[in-house]
């Protein structure tokens, strides 16, 4: 896949308005944060780190105990009417963040807050499949997930600089209107969204007896499988270092560096910058290097990119924020494509929302270090951050990494004898008998296969 063959997938209408949706709240989600980053500082001086890793824990753990769930019912109900709930209701929350004055406030609004969407991102992650069908829907989950690590990084930077003009409480009014519009786009899809499940189950087997079958099966088919697993885990790394960068840079910024709302919006930028070239970088390379290779490199990027950042001024900051922009999206980004790739489509709500779920566990182990970081070793917290995030990588590398070796084939020719039977039928030229061996001519399509590695003679190639 180049670089831009996913926009392809925006000529299916009803995937076009979905991936409007997305990148609109998308976008809103980065006024939500930059908001309370700077509410935080507002209201708690240099703790506002503190404060931030609560709120950011509180966000991660609704999402831990909810999103197992929510891929669950993903499964079983309209996805459409799901998302129009989960935007209105995240548009009344925001709503009134503008009023808040007190740090209990930021706490139970973040937490209510992501309750919602602990149900909306794994409901939309597997409705891209649903609404795309087999043709389109790599490309299509390529561009979502593209979509939404560049907003998530480069948002707090276009974020900041509404604010300067704005102000910091007023962005939420327009943070509110984000998820109206998004509501609006998802009700105009012209269908329901829900998927046709294979009912062959005991009648006496209750629903919440299924559902939590479900979650189960979205776990275990989650760890199972190596090459997830090992992305999981590396992501694991990069959320100690991406804990940092959300929850100390703008008390660094702001209290040490002794800059405004503007410089941390450039410092934001420049982390959006590098996940945007990265973005990018990833569809030209990816058919060169194997994704454990990308996702290894991402995370060692973003692991040392932090470790001198408590010694350096505003513009060398920017350049190794940009370095972990880039670091953060080679972890993140190959993730849900493996999903695709490798889980049945009519199972992929469950497991999109177990890695939703497992993946922001990590983030709720990282925030309480960045925050306890931040506010004990506040002049080496980016220091400390990066070494528990070196120890971490080198385990995983040592203990967890895939010994299994992927190779891409083109179309395959060949010829083969067979029968037919009821699990083989297809056309034939005239003088073929069907109840008799045959030989044609068969072509396989594209395909990638993967097989225990071994250094020998057949194998001396790159790795």
């Amino acid at each position: 896949m180049t670089s831009f063959t996913f926009f392809q997938s925006l000529r299916n209408t009803a995937f076009a308005r979905l991936y409007a949706a997305q990148t609109i709240s998308l976008f809103g989600d980065a006024l939500t944060w930059l908001g309370l980053a700077l509410l935080a500082f507002e209201l708690a001086g240099k703790d506002s780190g503190v404060v931030l890793s609560v709120a950011l824990t509180l966000r991660v753990t609704a999402f831990v105990i909810l999103s197992p769930l929510a891929g669950a019912i993903a499964d079983r109900l309209d996805r459409k009417n799901i998302l129009i709930i989960t935007h209105i209701a995240r548009m009344a929350i925001v709503g009134t963040l503008p009023f808040i004055n007190t740090i209990w406030q930021i706490y139970v609004l973040v937490f209510t807050l992501n309750v919602f969407n602990a149900f909306f991102t794994p409901t939309y992650q597997a409705t891209i499949p649903l609404v795309t069908g087999k043709k389109d829907y790599v490309q299509a989950i390529a561009l979502s997930a593209a979509t939404y690590q560049l907003l998530g990084v480069l948002g707090p930077g276009i974020a900041g600089s509404i604010s300067n003009w704005f102000g910091a409480r007023q962005i939420f009014f327009l943070d509110a209107i984000s998820f109206l519009i998004a509501a609006i786009l998802v009700f105009t899809i012209p269908r329901q969204l829900k998927v046709h499940q294979n009912e062959n189950v005991e009648v006496n087997i209750g629903i919440v007896r299924k559902i939590l079958n479900d979650i189960k099966e979205g776990t275990t088919r989650l760890f199972e499988d190596q090459f997830i697993r090992y992305a999981l885990l590396l992501q694991l790394v990069a959320s100690i270092a991406g804990a940092q960068i959300l929850v100390n840079t703008v008390s660094y910024v702001q209290g040490n560096l002794k800059l405004g709302n503007l410089e941390y919006g450039w410092v934001m930028s420049a982390f959006g910058i590098g996940a945007t070239i990265a973005a990018l970088m990833v569809g030209a390379i990816s058919k060169k290097w194997e994704y454990t290779t990308l996702m290894s490199l991402g995370a060692a990027l973003i692991t040392a990119a932090i470790l001198p950042a408590n010694y350096v001024s505003l513009a060398p900051l920017m350049l190794l924020w940009a370095i972990a922009g880039i670091g953060q999206v080679l972890v993140n980004l190959p993730t849900q494509t493996l999903i695709a790739d490798r889980i049945p489509s009519n199972l992929q709500g469950r497991v999109y929302g177990a890695h939703f779920a497992w993946s922001h566990l990590w983030w709720a182990i990282a925030y309480p270090i960045a925050g306890w970081l931040g506010s004990h070793t506040y002049n080496q917290s980016f220091l400390y951050g990066s070494l528990i995030g070196l120890v971490l990588f080198v385990g995983v590398q040592l203990l967890l990494a895939p010994k299994t070796h992927e190779h891409k084939h083109e179309y395959l020719l060949h010829e083969h004898e067979h029968y037919h039977d009821q699990h083989h039928q297809h056309e034939h030229s005239e003088g073929i008998i069907v109840n008799e061996p045959h030989i044609h001519a068969h072509k396989h399509l594209p395909m990638r296969h993967r097989h225990a590695y071994y250094a020998d003679i057949h194998h001396l190639h790159g790795y």
